[in-house]
Protein backbone atom coordinates (compact mmCIF):
# COMPACT_ATOMS: atom_id res chain seq x y z
CA UNK A 1 0.00 0.00 0.00
CA UNK A 2 3.04 2.29 -0.15
CA UNK A 3 2.68 3.06 -3.84
CA UNK A 4 -0.27 3.53 -6.15
CA UNK A 5 1.53 1.64 -8.94
CA UNK A 6 1.48 -1.89 -7.53
CA UNK A 7 -1.18 -1.71 -4.82
CA UNK A 8 -3.75 0.66 -6.21
CA UNK A 9 -7.38 -0.09 -5.36
CA UNK A 10 -9.37 -0.09 -8.59
CA UNK A 11 -13.07 0.30 -9.16
CA UNK A 12 -12.96 -3.01 -11.09
CA UNK A 13 -12.98 -4.81 -7.75
CA UNK A 14 -16.22 -5.38 -5.91
CA UNK A 15 -17.06 -2.76 -3.24
CA UNK A 16 -16.29 -5.28 -0.46
CA UNK A 17 -12.94 -6.23 -1.99
CA UNK A 18 -11.99 -2.58 -2.44
CA UNK A 19 -12.99 -1.84 1.16
CA UNK A 20 -10.87 -4.75 2.39
CA UNK A 21 -7.82 -3.48 0.50
CA UNK A 22 -8.35 0.02 1.88
CA UNK A 23 -8.71 -1.37 5.42
CA UNK A 24 -5.48 -3.34 5.00
CA UNK A 25 -3.70 -0.20 3.87
CA UNK A 26 -4.89 1.79 6.87
CA UNK A 27 -3.92 -1.01 9.27
CA UNK A 28 -0.42 -1.05 7.81
CA UNK A 29 -0.11 2.72 8.27
CA UNK A 30 -1.13 2.35 11.90
CA UNK A 31 1.36 -0.48 12.40
CA UNK A 32 4.27 1.38 10.84
CA UNK A 33 3.48 4.65 12.62
CA UNK A 34 2.34 6.66 9.59
CA UNK A 35 -0.89 7.24 11.50
CA UNK A 36 -0.13 7.93 15.14
CA UNK A 37 -2.36 7.66 18.23
CA UNK A 38 -5.30 10.08 18.14
CA UNK A 39 -4.51 11.09 14.55
CA UNK A 40 -7.57 11.48 12.32
CA UNK A 41 -7.85 9.28 9.23
CA UNK A 42 -9.64 11.45 6.69
CA UNK A 43 -11.97 9.81 4.20
CA UNK A 44 -11.13 12.27 1.44
CA UNK A 45 -7.36 11.92 1.89
CA UNK A 46 -7.45 8.11 1.84
CA UNK A 47 -9.70 8.08 -1.23
CA UNK A 48 -7.34 10.42 -3.07
CA UNK A 49 -4.20 8.53 -2.09
CA UNK A 50 -5.57 5.11 -3.07
CA UNK A 51 -7.49 6.44 -6.08
CA UNK A 52 -10.84 5.01 -5.07
CA UNK A 53 -14.25 6.49 -4.46
CA UNK A 54 -15.28 7.36 -0.93
CA UNK A 55 -17.68 4.40 -0.67
CA UNK A 56 -15.06 1.67 -0.02
CA UNK A 57 -13.13 4.07 2.24
CA UNK A 58 -16.26 4.68 4.29
CA UNK A 59 -16.84 0.92 4.58
CA UNK A 60 -13.22 0.36 5.57
CA UNK A 61 -13.40 2.99 8.29
CA UNK A 62 -16.54 1.40 9.74
CA UNK A 63 -14.79 -1.99 9.78
CA UNK A 64 -11.72 -0.58 11.51
CA UNK A 65 -13.89 1.12 14.13
CA UNK A 66 -15.63 -2.19 14.85
CA UNK A 67 -12.25 -3.93 15.17
CA UNK A 68 -10.92 -1.34 17.59
CA UNK A 69 -8.25 0.21 15.38
CA UNK A 70 -10.13 3.50 15.07
CA UNK A 71 -12.70 5.34 17.15
CA UNK A 72 -15.51 7.43 15.74
CA UNK A 73 -15.63 10.97 17.16
CA UNK A 74 -19.01 12.68 16.55
CA UNK A 75 -18.77 15.60 14.10
CA UNK A 76 -15.02 15.05 13.63
CA UNK A 77 -14.47 11.67 11.98
CA UNK A 78 -12.37 8.62 12.80
CA UNK A 79 -9.08 8.70 14.65
CA UNK A 80 -6.49 6.11 15.64
CA UNK A 81 -7.12 4.55 19.02
CA UNK A 82 -4.36 5.04 21.56
CA UNK A 83 -2.83 1.81 22.90
CA UNK A 84 -1.71 2.39 26.48
CA UNK A 85 -0.05 0.22 29.08
CA UNK A 86 -3.37 0.08 30.94
CA UNK A 87 -5.08 -1.18 27.76
CA UNK A 88 -2.44 -3.88 27.34
CA UNK A 89 -2.78 -4.96 30.96
CA UNK A 90 -6.57 -5.29 30.71
CA UNK A 91 -6.43 -7.22 27.44
CA UNK A 92 -3.78 -9.66 28.63
CA UNK A 93 -5.58 -10.23 31.94
CA UNK A 94 -8.63 -11.41 29.98
CA UNK A 95 -6.61 -13.43 27.48
CA UNK A 96 -4.80 -15.21 30.32
CA UNK A 97 -8.14 -16.59 31.48
CA UNK A 98 -9.83 -17.34 28.16
CA UNK A 99 -7.11 -18.34 25.71
CA UNK A 100 -5.78 -21.30 27.73
CA UNK A 101 -9.38 -22.55 27.84
CA UNK A 102 -9.56 -22.28 24.07
CA UNK A 103 -6.31 -24.16 23.45
CA UNK A 104 -7.34 -26.83 25.94
CA UNK A 105 -10.60 -27.37 24.06
CA UNK A 106 -8.73 -27.34 20.75
CA UNK A 107 -6.43 -30.07 22.07
CA UNK A 108 -9.36 -32.46 22.24
CA UNK A 109 -10.64 -31.87 18.70
CA UNK A 110 -7.88 -30.45 16.49
CA UNK A 111 -7.37 -32.17 13.13
CA UNK A 112 -4.07 -33.44 11.70
CA UNK A 113 -4.56 -31.05 8.79
CA UNK A 114 -4.79 -28.02 11.05
CA UNK A 115 -1.80 -29.18 13.06
CA UNK A 116 0.20 -29.40 9.84
CA UNK A 117 -0.92 -25.89 8.88
CA UNK A 118 0.04 -24.52 12.28
CA UNK A 119 3.44 -26.18 11.96
CA UNK A 120 3.95 -24.41 8.61
CA UNK A 121 3.01 -21.10 10.23
CA UNK A 122 5.60 -21.73 12.94
CA UNK A 123 8.32 -22.40 10.37
CA UNK A 124 7.41 -19.27 8.44
CA UNK A 125 7.43 -17.17 11.62
CA UNK A 126 10.88 -18.50 12.46
CA UNK A 127 12.17 -17.50 9.01
CA UNK A 128 10.64 -14.04 9.21
CA UNK A 129 11.85 -13.44 12.78
CA UNK A 130 15.45 -13.84 11.64
CA UNK A 131 15.00 -10.87 9.26
CA UNK A 132 13.69 -8.30 11.73
CA UNK A 133 17.04 -6.53 12.05
CA UNK A 134 17.41 -6.04 8.30
CA UNK A 135 13.89 -5.94 6.86
CA UNK A 136 11.63 -3.03 7.97
CA UNK A 137 8.49 -4.99 7.06
CA UNK A 138 9.47 -8.19 8.86
CA UNK A 139 7.86 -7.24 12.19
CA UNK A 140 4.56 -6.43 10.51
CA UNK A 141 4.61 -9.74 8.63
CA UNK A 142 5.48 -11.57 11.83
CA UNK A 143 2.55 -9.95 13.60
CA UNK A 144 0.18 -11.08 10.84
CA UNK A 145 1.43 -14.66 10.98
CA UNK A 146 1.27 -14.65 14.78
CA UNK A 147 -2.30 -13.43 14.71
CA UNK A 148 -3.25 -16.22 12.30
CA UNK A 149 -1.58 -18.81 14.55
CA UNK A 150 -3.48 -17.69 17.64
CA UNK A 151 -6.76 -17.22 15.78
CA UNK A 152 -6.59 -20.69 14.24
CA UNK A 153 -5.99 -22.20 17.67
CA UNK A 154 -8.95 -20.34 19.14
CA UNK A 155 -11.27 -21.33 16.30
CA UNK A 156 -10.18 -24.95 16.70
CA UNK A 157 -11.81 -24.91 20.15
CA UNK A 158 -15.19 -25.18 18.44
CA UNK A 159 -16.64 -22.82 21.05
CA UNK A 160 -18.20 -20.01 19.03
CA UNK A 161 -18.83 -17.80 22.06
CA UNK A 162 -15.20 -18.12 23.14
CA UNK A 163 -14.10 -17.36 19.58
CA UNK A 164 -16.28 -14.26 19.52
CA UNK A 165 -15.03 -13.01 22.89
CA UNK A 166 -11.36 -13.45 22.00
CA UNK A 167 -11.32 -12.28 18.37
CA UNK A 168 -11.03 -8.54 18.95
CA UNK A 169 -8.81 -8.98 22.01
CA UNK A 170 -6.31 -11.12 20.16
CA UNK A 171 -6.30 -8.84 17.13
CA UNK A 172 -5.67 -5.73 19.23
CA UNK A 173 -2.85 -7.20 21.31
CA UNK A 174 -1.24 -9.52 18.77
CA UNK A 175 -1.27 -7.25 15.75
CA UNK A 176 -1.33 -3.65 16.91
CA UNK A 177 2.18 -2.49 17.80
CA UNK A 178 3.19 -6.03 18.66
CA UNK A 179 6.83 -7.13 18.43
CA UNK A 180 8.04 -3.51 18.60
CA UNK A 181 9.61 -4.23 22.01
CA UNK A 182 10.87 -7.71 21.10
CA UNK A 183 14.60 -8.28 20.87
CA UNK A 184 15.93 -11.39 19.10
CA UNK A 185 16.02 -13.36 22.35
CA UNK A 186 12.35 -12.51 22.97
CA UNK A 187 11.37 -13.50 19.44
CA UNK A 188 13.16 -16.84 19.66
CA UNK A 189 11.53 -17.55 23.01
CA UNK A 190 8.13 -16.80 21.53
CA UNK A 191 8.80 -19.10 18.57
CA UNK A 192 9.88 -21.85 20.99
CA UNK A 193 6.62 -21.44 22.92
CA UNK A 194 4.65 -21.98 19.69
CA UNK A 195 6.53 -25.20 19.01
CA UNK A 196 5.90 -26.44 22.55
CA UNK A 197 2.18 -25.66 22.30
CA UNK A 198 2.01 -27.73 19.11
CA UNK A 199 3.82 -30.60 20.86
CA UNK A 200 1.16 -30.56 23.58
CA UNK A 201 -1.60 -30.52 20.96
CA UNK A 202 -0.04 -33.43 19.10
CA UNK A 203 0.19 -35.34 22.39
CA UNK A 204 -3.47 -34.62 23.13
CA UNK A 205 -2.55 -33.22 26.54
CA UNK A 206 -4.95 -30.36 27.29
CA UNK A 207 -3.45 -29.52 30.69
CA UNK A 208 0.02 -29.20 29.17
CA UNK A 209 -1.29 -27.06 26.29
CA UNK A 210 -3.14 -24.73 28.67
CA UNK A 211 -0.07 -24.31 30.87
CA UNK A 212 2.13 -23.51 27.86
CA UNK A 213 -0.32 -20.95 26.50
CA UNK A 214 -0.47 -19.25 29.88
CA UNK A 215 3.34 -19.09 30.01
CA UNK A 216 3.43 -17.72 26.46
CA UNK A 217 0.94 -14.96 27.28
CA UNK A 218 2.69 -14.04 30.53
CA UNK A 219 5.95 -13.59 28.64
CA UNK A 220 4.22 -11.41 26.03
CA UNK A 221 2.46 -9.35 28.69
CA UNK A 222 5.77 -8.57 30.43
CA UNK A 223 6.97 -6.87 27.25
CA UNK A 224 3.79 -4.84 26.83
CA UNK A 225 3.22 -3.61 30.37
CA UNK A 226 6.69 -3.60 31.90
CA UNK A 227 8.45 -5.65 34.50
CA UNK A 228 5.87 -4.79 37.13
CA UNK A 229 3.11 -6.79 35.39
Amino acid sequence: MQTTTNNRCTEEASPRTAAAVVADGIRQRILNGTYGPHEYVRESSVAKELQVSRTPVREALRELVSEGWLEAIPHHGCRVVSWTEADAREVFDIRLVLEPLAVGAACRRISPELLAHLRKLCREMERVSERVLTDPEARNRLAELNHEFHQQLIEASGNRRLVSLLESLVRSSVIRRNFANYEMAHLRRSMAHHDEILQALEAGNAQWAESLMRTHLLAARSLHVGSGA
